[in-house]
């Protein structure tokens, strides 16, 4: 029989990933998002969406139309997610650095996520930083997972050693 974890504390104006649904929800947030790669600001938007699934601190998807694109390749290679559907990657080239694979999107989502039709995530630790309302967020532990810590944001977080089996 698999343990979860005992949930963190919360405090007021924060929330708890343990409160998340599975299936995860899809949220619009009106939050100041700021992401910088090679010392270049790639996306300013207020117009993201959050997905919120149990263990999981958000991943934000952000909108195009505020994404410096010029700086996202397509790469080959796909994956599935059982909730939101085939994704495609991308890398973020900035000058002379790059960040393979470390971004992604939905195409053709699944109905439930439709509004994030060709939407971006990426992963926030190869980023210089990513900013969430004058926030600087910190990476989800472990490299499979996308999501951004802020304060208030409680966990534990999946991703942390030992938590394979959430």
């Amino acid at each position: 029989m698999r343990r979860h974890p005992t949930p963190h504390p919360i405090q007021p104006g924060q929330e708890s990933v343990w409160d998340y649904p599975r299936p995860p929800l899809l949220q619009k947030t009106a939050k100041s998002i700021q992401v910088y790669f090679n010392g270049i600001c790639i996306v300013d938007t207020q117009n993201a969406y959050r997905v919120l699934e149990t263990s999981h601190p958000p991943s934000y998807y952000l909108p195009p139309a505020d994404i410096k694109m010029a700086h996202f390749q397509p790469v080959a290679g796909r994956s599935i997610c059982e909730w939101k559907g085939q994704a495609q990657y991308y890398t973020i080239v900035v000058g002379k650095k790059i960040a393979e694979r470390v971004a992604w999107a939905y195409p053709t989502p699944t109905a439930d996520f439709a509004e994030i039709k060709d939407y971006i995530a990426l992963y926030p630790a190869p980023m210089d930083k990513c900013v969430v309302d004058g926030e600087l967020v910190q990476p989800q532990p472990g490299e499979f997972y996308g999501g951004w810590i802020t304060s208030d944001v409680v966990g534990p977080f999946k991703g942390a050693a030992g938590s394979w089996g959430w």
